[in-house]
């Protein structure tokens, strides 16, 4: 698997799938998923919600509506909104993210930096959490991972946990 550092948002990535870190109700208010709703359309959080809920450590794939990328990956770090996260919260939600793209054979998928904004992590624990299950992810899908954000300080803990994993840190 290829992994890569981008400052950008994912609302405008063409991609075949972005991940959304939402809440178990698959509501889509405020942070990443707000930006992914308001830019792809209500009917993406529409899909997520009748098939909610989505349990911490479950995903659900839907279609991309508007946004370029095709598909989101709805992949809950919290199970109700507002709710505070920690790094195994991040991981799981991760992980599930990772299974459901290779399920879905889905060959480039992107990242957010996943729980920092409202969710309370430090940005430093949640990019850790992220590289360990993409380099414990041994599955076919996704090829290419791009792990993105608007904020030099997620991407500089991206980087930084990038580094510390092939050091064996």
């Amino acid at each position: 698997m290829q992994v890569h550092v981008r400052r950008t948002t994912l609302a405008v990535l063409d991609v075949d799938a972005v991940v959304s870190p939402a809440n178990s109700r698959g509501t889509m208010g405020s942070g990443i998923a707000g930006v992914l709703r308001h830019h792809g359309g209500d009917a993406i959080e529409a899909e997520a919600m009748e098939a909610a809920p989505i349990a911490v450590g479950a995903a659900l794939v839907t279609r991309g509506g508007a946004l370029p990328a095709r598909h989101v990956i709805h992949a809950p770090t919290r199970p109700e909104p507002h709710a505070k996260v920690d790094a195994e919260h991040v991981r799981r939600a991760a992980r599930a993210a990772l299974l459901a793209a290779n399920h879905a054979k889905l060959q480039v998928v992107a990242f957010p930096g996943v729980g920092p904004d409202e969710g309370g992590i430090d940005m430093a624990e949640a990019a850790r959490a992220i590289v360990e299950e993409l380099r414990a992810h041994k599955r076919e899908y996704p090829e290419t991972v791009y792990l993105v954000d608007t904020s030099a300080e997620m991407l500089a803990a991206f980087e930084t946990a990038l580094e510390n994993s092939l050091q064996g840190l």
